[in-house]
C-alpha cells in the first residue's frame, strides 16, 4: 500500500516508526492536508499524525471526518476491535487501522478511547 504522511515533523516521525512493522510504502510527507492534496501524489491513503502536545484546542477540527470514518468511529464507540469493525464494514482490518489513525489525527486524539471521547464531546457520534 502506498501512503502519504501528514502532520508535523515529529508526528510524521512517529508514523514512520509505527509503519516500520508493516509493509507500507511511504510516497510523500507533508505538513498539512492541503499541501498533500496540492502535491497530487499517487497514493492509496493519507495518514494524519497526532498533533504535538498543545498544537490545537481540543474542540477544533482542521479536517472533517469522512462518512466512512464516522462509521468506523461509531463501531469504535461500541468497543469493537479492528477485526470486528472490518467484518461489519466489509473491509480489511488493515484498512480499519488506517481509518483509526486518520480519525485520531483529525481529532487530535492520543488513542481510540480518546478519539471516541472527543467525538462524543463534539457531537460527531452518539451512544
Amino acid at each position: 500500500m502506498r501512503v502519504v504522511l501528514v502532520g508535523s515533523a515529529s508526528a510524521r516521525a512517529r508514523l514512520r516508526a509505527e509503519m516500520s512493522r508493516v509493509a507500507i510504502d511511504v510516497v510523500g510527507e507533508y505538513p498539512s492536508l492541503a499541501a498533500a492534496r496540492a502535491a497530487a501524489v499517487d497514493a492509496d491513503a493519507m495518514l494524519v499524525g497526532n498533533p504535538d502536545s498543545g498544537a490545537r484546542p481540543d474542540d477544533e477540527i482542521d479536517e472533517p471526518l469522512t462518512s466512512r470514518e464516522i462509521q468506523v468511529l461509531e463501531l469504535l464507540a461500541e468497543g469493537l476491535p479492528n477485526k470486528a469493525i472490518a467484518a461489519r464494514l466489509g473491509i480489511s482490518d488493515q484498512t480499519v487501522k488506517f481509518h483509526v489513525a486518520s480519525i485520531s489525527g483529525k481529532l487530535g486524539a492520543a488513542n481510540r478511547t480518546d478519539a471516541v471521547r472527543r467525538a462524543l464531546r463534539r457531537g460527531l457520534i452518539t451512544l
